[in-house]
């Protein structure tokens, strides 16, 4: 059986997030371990996110880490990559060795693709939580979804992504074909030119985790059972 380490996005609430799918995969036998860092906290940054999955990557060994949206610039500064066996981003930031969050807007040409997506689409370019993110979430999830409310620091979206190469693992890229934030043809792009691999497309928005818990733990299972270098 696997473990699965699970890295959220901005704001860093992982218990909530990752709850739907962390009972998934324990359902299936694995071990899930949802990541919870204090995004709200300016004192913290990406070394602080790096060491809290450390911390979360204890001792355990043959870890799949799994990385949310800005959680992407966290899964390269791991420092226990003796520990990991894949990793997998899922509508994730893909970084570039010394490039900031708030680099990656511009260099990747998201705001161009986005709005590329929303013309197609007929919709507006407005960052409204309830089109961007919780339109494909059920209303019960979103209720619970309240208590994480956390609005996240500007810290990290300042700081260089502090590595030299990835891990020498498999690295998976897991998009939701709806993702009304990150639109999937531009990640599909962006893992090509960035990583050099096909991404994969699933159904679902930017929170996918909490939309399709199901879909997201069997993917994330399956890449365990058939394994291979996506990489």
């Amino acid at each position: 059986m696997a473990t699965f380490v699970l890295i959220p996005g901005a704001g860093g609430a992982g218990e909530v997030y990752w709850r739907e799918v962390a009972a998934e995969l324990i359902a299936r036998g694995h071990t899930a371990i949802p990541v919870e860092i204090a995004g709200d906290d300016p004192a913290l940054g990406l070394p602080e996110y790096a060491a809290i999955t450390d911390e979360a990557i204890g001792a355990h060994s043959d870890v799949v880490v799994v990385a949310q949206s800005l959680g992407g610039f966290t899964a390269p500064m791991i420092t226990k990559r003796d520990a990991l066996s894949r990793i997998v981003l899922l509508n994730a930031m893909i970084p570039l060795p010394g490039e900031t969050p708030g680099q990656w807007w511009g260099a990747t040409g998201w705001e161009s693709a986005r709005h590329a997506a929303n013309a197609r689409a007929g919709r507006s370019d407005d960052l409204d939580t309830d089109e961007v993110f919780l339109h494909d979430v059920p209303d019960s999830v979103k209720a619970a979804m309240a208590e994480s409310g956390r609005e996240p620091a500007a810290t990290p979206f300042e700081q260089p992504c502090a590595f030299a190469e990835w891990p020498n693992v498999p690295v998976h890229v897991l998009v939701g074909a709806d993702d009304r934030l990150f639109p999937a043809d531009f990640q599909v792009r962006v893992a090509r030119e960035r990583l050099g691999i096909a991404a994969d497309v699933m159904p679902g928005g930017h929170l996918a985790a909490k939309s399709r818990p199901i879909d997201v733990a069997e993917r994330l299972i399956r890449y365990v059972e058939t394994g291979g270098m996506a990489r």
